[in-house]
């Protein structure tokens, strides 16, 4: 069946000749998203996300599936493959008219480039013919909204190049007759009122010429507020002038050389449609395109690539020259010698090249004043160097690439490039290594992918290696790249390799005055694993003031050696992580990467500590003192705002302490993390925090350090419900701390095990349990622990039926609490007495408690507590009748545990579906 796609205006589809009736809004959308890349994967994600939206729900994947059968039932079952990760429209892309035309606009320049003006106007028509109407005019999903405008854009672009072949040909008079309209329905787009005025002046209506710029003129005053550009300017004095210049070109001057000097297109070019878009467009609109990014990440190959798409469009051809300002083995180009090779390349050579700089630059500027040309500065090391090369003429455009951002170029965009998507990568290294090694590997080639950062340099490598060994499975590949210490070694291969492409930047920062900091510490942020650097940490590190560390990453930003990811925060690519790492290693002795890491390390123990202070009354001093000051925090807030930011590090600290061998600070700092932790609902997040430090304090033998750490993974326990594996921890700090100087704090862990006994319904061991942690609170005075024990000894006293006494109890546990000032210890001890209140059928007195409960949690900063008091306040309110105030709480509740990612948004949306909404799993083991 030949099948034919169009969506140049109302949408259509035929087979052999014949239409094909469609039905049905999202398969009109799936296939047409399909056509948009055919021959090409388009990821189930990505159809889903365009074609269902916002109104996405956990069956669109189902209903992509089913959309995908229906079509092939109409069509035929091969039309559309299934490949890994998504579907792929099996189709000659000359077979949808969308790619048909850019493929006619394509020949129709590079027949214009040949000098082959007649093959061009032909192709240009044929193009322009394809078009019925508004794209994709059915579609109102803003993929489709995006698409439309994108290929509209395109046209009004060939329909203007086809305007520029005529007017080279002599048609001026038909011309007028296409153009006067198109420049009325286009008001703003100054380069067709140029081709007017020039058509028009060329027919002898020099008046309606000026006309046409006055009204220009006053369109874009009136409308936008500016005036004309310099190209309608120039061109309005020169018809005033009746400069020579616009006459039609002789016969000489249009066989001028038009140079094309690019290096070849690669072929296994993938993916990046949104970024060449951008390209595209800023090529087209700007006078100067910036595309920054790490080494390896593709700038240069996405430069070159659009250059070869747009071709044909610049009529004095495109020049190209590297720049090596990241070459490895090579200097930066010197300016002098950059102008004399762009000016061979414009036709120049021998003695018409200027010897001096100046002289160059002038010539240079002079060359290109009236031409309309494309200019690529690949490579470039900063703004000083290509500051010079930057053509005059208002017809030229540039492209720059280089690692650094040149934020300094006056009227330039720019474009930070990233690394490649998880299936671009797979699809890159499927074109390197062959598709069908990839299909028959999947899972390794996406971990390939993985580890390769989405670095583009990194995936040829790795597929170029694959390519040369036909007999190597890609799980061995996978293998040798997930030894990190190996990783960079194995990314070498004949001429590339990464570490040698990361190098050059570090050399580069090395030998510029301003870099030497940024050089110093990138070896010393490899030290730390912490998933991202901040100033504080990184000062820390390197032993110098904040404001020297933060000017130094943001010179590695600069460098795109680090990115930005939020205000003062700054993270690695892997691969970049691992050569700091290994300069690390290599550069710095072992006494100073020593020094350095516990310096990093202390800088989170310190501020941890300053946390718990803050946020949990800490009656002792921590037993593990930083040697670093730390942050000054100054508030709880301050502290529970800190340790939001800073979660995924400290968790990163906590767990390189415990391998390095540096006891007390990976007991410190899993110590200090419990409160900040505690209070936002996170403790099961410190599992294999409390795990690792407790091994490490048994094998140094600090009884009292693993006392703690058993105490805190029998809480981490119990919130998990996990409730034998917490006796068990809880009973071994008992035993540990019974070998200390300090047997009484085993009354904290005795206190646990009280509320786990609690929470199994074994009343008896919970009561004998609370009793031993009680009469130690009693003998050292310590009203902080005797808070604690009666507020739970009233759970136990309500599910015996004693409400009476569990409502004196809760009493007294406030006594003590509020004696001693502890805003957590009475928010919590209030929501106990509401919850005694509550089950001894005093529903009223219960509820006012709960609310004073949850204006005290509210002032603590206590976000779980808050959350259960919450739910519990809601639950009672239902039981009044009073349903409104009930579903009140009940979205604090769950606005507290979205809050601190402890339940998703569906999730909230599915409670909150229910007439009685569930217990919340994130609180279900909670007293």
């Amino acid at each position: 069946m030949a099948l034919e796609i169009g969506f140049l205006g109302p949408w259509e589809i035929k087979a052999d000749g014949q239409p094909v009736r469609l039905a049905g809004r999202r398969r009109v959308a799936v296939l047409t998203r399909l056509a948009l890349d055919a021959g090409r994967t388009v990821t189930a994600r990505q159809l889903v996300a365009d074609v269902w939206g916002q109104t996405s729900t956990a069956t669109a994947g189902k209903q992509l599936h089913i959309v995908v059968s229906k079509l092939r039932d109409v069509l035929t079952p091969e039309i559309i493959a299934t490949v890994p990760g998504g579907y792929l429209l099996d189709l000659p892309r000359d077979h949808v008219d969308a790619h048909s035309f850019t493929l006619l606009a394509r020949q129709a320049r590079m027949a214009r480039e040949r000098r082959e003006p007649g093959t061009a106007d032909g192709l240009y028509r044929r193009a322009l013919a394809l078009w019925r109407g508004r794209a994709l005019a059915e579609l109102v999903d803003s993929w489709a909204q995006i698409e439309s405008r994108r290929l509209e854009e395109e046209r009004l672009a060939v329909f203007e190049d086809h305007i520029d072949l005529r007017l080279t040909a002599g048609d001026h008079h038909a011309v007028l007759l296409d153009l006067a309209p198109h420049v009325q329905a286009h008001p703003l787009r100054e380069g067709p009122r140029a081709q007017l005025m020039l058509a028009l002046y060329r027919a002898e209506r020099q008046s309606e010429a000026l006309t046409v710029y006055q009204e220009g003129r006053t369109v874009l005053v009136e409308e936008l507020g500016i005036e004309p550009g310099a190209r309608l300017r120039r061109l309005q004095q020169a018809i005033l002038a009746r400069e020579p210049e616009l006459e039609l070109t002789t016969p000489l001057q249009s066989s001028t050389l038009v140079p094309a000097v690019l290096p070849v297109d690669t072929g296994s070019f993938t993916a990046r449609h949104e970024e060449a878009g951008w390209l595209r467009e800023a090529v087209v609109g700007a006078g100067v395109a910036v595309v920054d990014g790490p080494g390896g990440v593709g700038k240069s190959a996405l430069a070159v690539h659009v250059a070869h798409a747009m071709a044909g469009r610049f009529r004095d051809g495109i020049v190209y020259v590297n720049l090596n300002g990241a070459t490895p083995g090579l200097q930066p180009l010197p300016v002098l010698d950059a102008l004399g090779h762009l000016l061979r390349s414009l036709g120049l050579d021998g003695s018409a090249v200027p010897a001096d700089l100046e002289g160059a630059i002038a010539r240079y500027r002079a060359l290109t004043a009236a031409r309309d040309l494309l200019v690529i500065l690949d490579n470039a090391l900063d703004a000083h160097q290509v500051r010079p090369l930057i053509p005059a003429g208002v017809g030229c455009r540039v492209v720059i690439t280089s690692r650094n951002a040149l934020t300094t170029l006056d009227n330039a965009r720019h474009l930070h490039l990233g690394g490649l998507g998880d299936s671009d990568a797979v699809t890159l290294l499927a074109r390197i290594a062959g598709p069908g090694r990839v299909q028959r590997e999947p899972e390794a080639a996406a971990k390939i992918a993985e580890l390769c950062s989405g670095f583009p340099l990194a995936i040829r490598i790795a597929g170029a290696r694959l390519a040369a060994r036909p007999d190597w499975r890609l799980a061995d590949l996978a293998d040798s790249l997930a030894d990190a210490a190996q990783r960079l070694d194995t990314l070498q291969y004949a001429d590339l390799a990464v570490r040698t492409s990361i190098a050059v930047s570090h050399r580069h920062l090395r030998e510029e005055p301003s870099g030497h900091d940024a050089a110093h510490i990138l070896p010393l942020l490899g030290l730390l694993d912490t998933p991202t650097h901040t100033s504080a940490a990184t000062a820390a590190l390197a032993d110098w003031p904040e404001a020297r560390a933060e000017a130094a990453l943001e010179r590695l930003r600069g460098a795109r050696l680090l990115e930005a990811v939020g205000r003062g925060r700054y993270r690695f690519h892997d691969l970049i992580r691992l050569y700091a790492r290994e300069q690390a290693a290599r550069e710095l002795p072992a006494a100073e990467l020593a020094a350095a890491l516990r310096r990093g390390l202390h800088h989170y123990l310190a501020t941890v500590n300053t946390a718990t202070r803050l946020v949990h009354v800490q009656i002792l001093e921590p037993a593990y003192e930083a040697e670093q000051p730390g942050l000054a925090l100054a508030s709880a807030r301050e502290a529970s705002e800190w340790t939001e930011a800073e979660r995924d590090n400290l968790l990163a600290a906590a767990r390189q302490a415990a391998e390095t061998a540096d006891p007390d600070t990976a007991i410190g700092l899993a110590i200090g993390l419990h409160w900040p932790f505690n209070y936002r609902g996170w403790v099961t997040h410190l599992a294999d925090v409390h795990r690792n430090a407790a091994e490490v304090a048994a094998r140094c033998g600090d009884w009292a350090g693993q006392a703690q750490e058993e105490s805190y993974l029998g809480w981490v326990y119990r919130d998990q419900g996990r409730y034998e594996q917490a006796i068990d921890h809880l009973e071994r700090a008992v035993a540990c701390w019974d070998k200390t100087a300090l047997p009484h704090r085993r009354m904290g862990s005795l206190n646990k095990l009280g509320v786990v006994y609690t929470m199994l319904g074994r009343l008896d061991l919970a009561v004998a349990n609370l009793a031993r942690a009680l009469d130690i609170a009693e003998e050292t005075d310590d009203r902080y622990a005797r808070g604690a024990i009666l507020n739970n000894r009233v759970h136990v006293l309500y599910r015996q039926g004693r409400f009476e006494e569990a409502i004196a109890q809760a009493r007294a546990a406030i006594v003590e609490w509020s004696g001693i000032g502890i805003l957590y210890g009475e928010g919590v001890s209030r929501e106990t007495l509401a919850r005694a209140y509550m089950h001894a059928g005093r529903l009223a007195e219960a509820a006012d408690t709960y609310q004073v409960a949850l204006a005290l949690l509210h002032g603590a900063g206590y976000r779980i507590g808050y959350a259960v008091t919450a739910w519990w306040s809601g639950q009672t309110l239902h039981a009044l009748g009073r349903h409104s105030e009930a579903r009140q709480d009940w979205r604090k509740c769950f606005a507290t545990l979205l809050e601190t990612r402890l339940l998703t948004h569906a999730e909230v949306n599915e409670l909150l579906e229910q007439p009685v909404p569930d217990m919340p799993g994130p609180i279900r083991n909670m007293l």
